[in-house]
């Protein structure tokens, strides 16, 4: 889809408020997402409701609705026209109805015979205000949020630890990123513990990426952990069939850091940004790691393993414990679909959140603001930790099923090398909706590239 500015295209899109256009009113009253085509004058209104309820998001969902009505319909340019709604014309506005437009064009049909048609090819935007730049700077970072969401989409018999490493090193080396890939053997000799005890129930072999964007001089480089479990059968704490059927999403963490690399590099951001992914499977077999296990960890501290169902969280205390000791981050954040209980708490709506640097969060709730992307802040409290204490080894891998997404946090935080600003986030509800919701339909959402590209271009040069 192409985005221009002041080129009038055949079809016109008018943007209306609630009983604000009288020579419709009797077939269209303007509320949030109503849509009415005047064929004879070649014209679509579209309904955004009261001028007091107008934010960015109305504005969004009222152009996905637009871009969806319009999806299988003969047009293939249409005109924005916006010189004569001065309550829409700036722009915040026009990104956000570029927003809505682009990702109603999204459709997994990777699986399907017959492919989804999507037939709008230009949008030219008619308005007092040309930013162009800033809308190309936008389509850049959603198109890297459709990385993100293919890769989760895409089942585990595509997309296991070879192939996500393979898809990494290629797509992301074309924008300028360096990507390094460990395999089995290396993985060994970097002790990386924790990691390889997960990994070992499986057949197809781990991968560790790690991806430097190094493009800010001497600056500490942000550094993204992602959780890279591209299937989670729950080893001998055997998952329900049921809670199976979803677990291609269990790499959400990593597809979202792989997808704001690709944002970040495609952006030419002047910054330090390294992303790390301790890819793998969690099965059952001979060799699977079982439940009462002590295992070690790259840290040097040793794990009771409660539940082998607790598996990213292992493979994540590994890799954050390389990114903070290696790279000496200004901040490391790790990202995972980590517990059942961040559902419970904040459902599909919110991500949730735990850290070390309250100035950290600020940093990182004013990102999420820019990219209206929800995250919550848990309480990271020293009474929380009582229940990660192992009775045989120095910390077991579950606190239980109370407080649960806090303890899985607090368990990750004991592996960051001590003095690092660190923030963990629970995507488990947001990377991969159950039903849809806004403008994001069923599966995955590539939550968070937006936000980590505003905090990688906030600390830019």
């Amino acid at each position: 889809m192409k985005f221009k500015f002041n080129d009038d295209q055949a079809f016109q899109v008018k943007f209306a408020f609630t009983n604000s256009e009288k020579e419709y009113a009797e077939f269209f009253k303007g509320e949030k997402g109503e849509i009415l085509p005047v064929l004879c004058q070649n014209l679509i209104l579209v309904g955004l409701g009261s001028k007091e309820d107008l934010d960015y998001l109305s504005l969004r969902l009222a152009a996905n609705k637009l871009g969806k009505y319009i999806a299988d319909k003969d047009c293939k340019a249409i005109t924005l026209n916006l010189k004569e709604s001065p309550e829409i014309d700036k722009d915040e506005c026009i990104l956000a109805l570029v927003e809505g437009l682009f990702l109603s064009s999204y459709n997994f049909d990777f699986y399907k015979t017959e492919k989804c048609d999507f037939n709008l090819e230009t949008v030219n935007i008619n308005s007092n205000t040309n930013n162009l730049d800033q809308v190309e700077e936008l389509v850049n970072v959603l198109e890297a949020q459709t990385i993100a969401r293919d890769l989760v989409n895409k089942r585990s018999n595509d997309i296991y630890p070879e192939s996500l490493a393979n898809y990494t090193k290629e797509e992301l080396e074309k924008l300028g990123v360096n990507v390094k890939v460990y395999n089995k053997e290396e993985i060994e000799k970097m002790n990386l513990k924790a990691f390889m005890e997960v990994a070992k129930g499986s057949d197809k072999e781990p991968k560790f990426i790690v991806m430097e964007y190094l493009n800010g001089g001497d600056e500490k480089p942000l550094v993204l952990v992602g959780k890279g479990l591209t299937y989670d059968a729950g080893g001998y704490s055997l998952k329900p069939s049921n809670g199976m059927k979803t677990m291609n999403s269990d790499m959400g963490g990593s597809a979202t850091v792989i997808g704001a690399m690709a944002a970040i590099a495609k952006n030419q951001v002047k910054t330090n940004v390294v992303a790390i992914v301790a890819a793998c499977e969690n099965l059952v077999s001979g060799r699977a790691y079982k439940p009462g296990d002590v295992i070690s960890s790259l840290a040097g501290k040793t794990i009771e393993v409660d539940n082998t169902d607790a598996e990213g969280r292992l493979t994540l205390a590994d890799a954050v414990c390389y990114g903070s000791t290696k790279y000496q981050p200004r901040l490391l954040i790790d990202l995972a679909t980590l517990t059942g209980a961040c559902l419970v708490a904040l459902g599909e709506r919110f991500s949730g959140v735990i850290t070390n640097s309250e100035e950290s969060f600020a940093d990182l709730q004013e990102a999420a603001d820019k990219a209206h992307e929800k995250i919550w802040m848990l309480p990271n409290d020293d009474a929380f930790k009582e229940l990660n204490k192992s009775k045989v080894a120095d910390i077991k891998n579950s606190g239980g099923r109370l407080g649960g997404t806090i303890t899985a946090g607090q368990f990750v935080g004991e592996f960051v090398k001590e003095g690092t600003n660190w923030i963990h986030m629970d995507i488990a509800g947001t990377a991969y909706l159950s039903s849809s919701y806004d403008c994001f339909d069923e599966g995955a959402t590539g939550v968070h590239v937006k936000t980590l590209y505003k905090l990688a271009k906030k600390y830019s040069k």
